[in-house]
């Protein structure tokens, strides 16, 4: 950082950013009198910002990616080495890289054979939307083209993404949606709809009564985050997932696990839908795939489904007719594989069994200190902490409030991130979500950092 904090470039980078970049999620009304934060390099988890701080960056990359770390060397060299060789075909042709990561992808994951790729998390899961809707066409007449999604999940930002989309503030405005796709009622047991018992088979059940109410026959498919990100990192109840699983059999529903945030180890293991014994039609990855080095994602489904696609040669209408034009762009899948091994190599996902432990312990401290964390949830290196205003009503935390807990966090180089524009009344949740090569000293970094927020902010 020292070339660059010493350069006299910066500051017109700063405003060459400022005159002509629109960042994501940001107002930036605010930059007209303050600098808008560039990120210059990265390190393990560490990055540095355009006046030289060094920051601990608790999310991955802001949403969740860089799960290996930044500053991998061999990644780059692996995206040099193949794009020198051959850095893009039309992915109605094979490449190298594309069939050993699809190959190595696929042991990983029992009973699932066939990747098609793309280059975000939004665009596979479109893919899948896509071949339900062909399906139904094809196979049931038109009429089981519904697919069902769950309140407080995120699935992307294309219109039929946020047609599925259960976070009504990232959808207002952006209306109207595209038809057949239908809410399920969420499985957040802290803010739980029923009382009683079997909150998990509860919230299961209330998914076979949207599809009773809709009718099975017009049913293709269900959506579903294994863990709720961006909704409040929700996990999932006991027995929900086993319901879930046995209503999809017995109504012939397909099942999309988007682990679009969880994959690739996050999670703990491999992909988050693995802790619970489900067994998906469809799984999307985006993110983590390649830890942000390169653009990928992928839509995986099982030989069942790819069979459904090919059963009449004869019929022009009868394959999958789609095509996403950076899938073919080989960059991609050779910094997947290199991804892969570093996280295999690494034993990154047995360490992030352990930083699990030491985080969330870490936060139940916090909890046992702080009144105003009502709730600590997460699996692997993937937790939240949801503030309150009053933890015996579970009245939220002003929003304004937790957002100067992230502020303060950053102030004192630590990045942590928190639901944000989302759910109206309930983005008052701190998400963390490290790179899993985290150690403890990290760890303890970063919730020293929350417990002096917290202490500053709810005084």
């Amino acid at each position: 950082m020292e070339s660059m904090t010493r350069s006299n470039d910066m500051s017109d980078v700063v405003e060459a950013d400022r005159a002509h970049i629109w960042h994501h999620l940001t107002q930036h009304k605010p930059f007209e009198t303050t600098d808008p934060r560039i990120i210059v390099e990265g390190k393990g988890l560490r990055v540095w910002d355009a006046k030289g701080t060094e920051l601990l960056d608790a999310v991955s990359g802001g949403v969740w990616t860089v799960n290996v770390g930044y500053g991998r060397e061999s990644i780059a060299r692996a995206i040099y080495d193949q794009v020198l060789k051959m850095n893009f075909y039309g992915a109605s042709a094979g490449s190298v890289p594309g069939a050993q990561f699809a190959e190595r992808l696929i042991e990983k994951m029992p009973g699932m054979s066939r990747v098609y790729y793309a280059t975000s998390g939004s665009e596979a899961n479109e893919k899948a939307f896509k071949m339900i809707r062909q399906i139904s066409a094809r196979h049931h007449g038109g009429k089981k083209y519904k697919i069902l999604y769950r309140n407080r999940d995120y699935h992307g930002s294309t219109l039929a993404t946020m047609s599925a989309g259960g976070q009504n503030e990232r959808n207002a405005q952006y209306g109207p949606f595209a038809p057949g796709f239908v809410e399920v009622p969420h499985c957040c047991e802290y803010r739980k709809q029923w009382d009683g018992e079997d909150y998990g088979i509860r919230a299961a059940n209330a998914i076979e009564e949207v599809i009773l109410r809709e009718g099975p026959d017009t049913v293709g498919g269900l959506c579903l985050e294994p863990v709720t990100a961006g909704g409040g990192v929700i996990t999932p109840p006991a027995g929900y997932w086993e319901r879930v699983q046995e209503i999809c059999q017995k109504y012939n529903i397909l099942l999309h696990i988007d682990e679009v945030v969880c994959g690739m180890g996050r999670t703990g293991t491999w992909f988050g839908y693995q802790n619970y014994g489900i067994k998906p039609d469809f799984v999307t990855l985006a993110k983590g795939v390649a830890s942000g080095y390169a653009a990928i994602s992928c839509m995986i489904t099982n030989e069942k489904v790819f069979e459904q696609f090919k059963d009449d040669p004869s019929d022009p209408m009868s394959y999958f007719r789609d095509i996403s034009t950076y899938g073919g762009c080989t960059a991609g899948p050779a910094a997947a594989l290199e991804n892969l091994r570093i996280l295999e190599d690494e034993d990154l996902l047995a360490n992030t069994v352990n930083m699990e432990a030491r985080l969330m312990g870490n936060l139940h401290n916090l909890m046992d200190k702080h009144r105003v964390i009502g709730d600590v949830r997460g699996k692997g290196l993937f937790c939240g902490a949801e503030l309150v205003a009053d933890r015996d009503t579970k009245e939220p935390a002003d929003e304004k409030r937790v957002a100067a807990v992230v502020a303060e966090c950053a102030a004192q180089g630590v990045l942590i991130g928190m639901t944000n524009r989302s759910l109206t009344g309930l983005n008052n949740t701190l998400c963390l979500s490290p790179a899993l090569i985290a150690n403890a000293d990290d760890i303890d970094q970063i919730t020293h950092a929350i417990d002096k927020a917290l202490t500053k902010v709810f005084s």
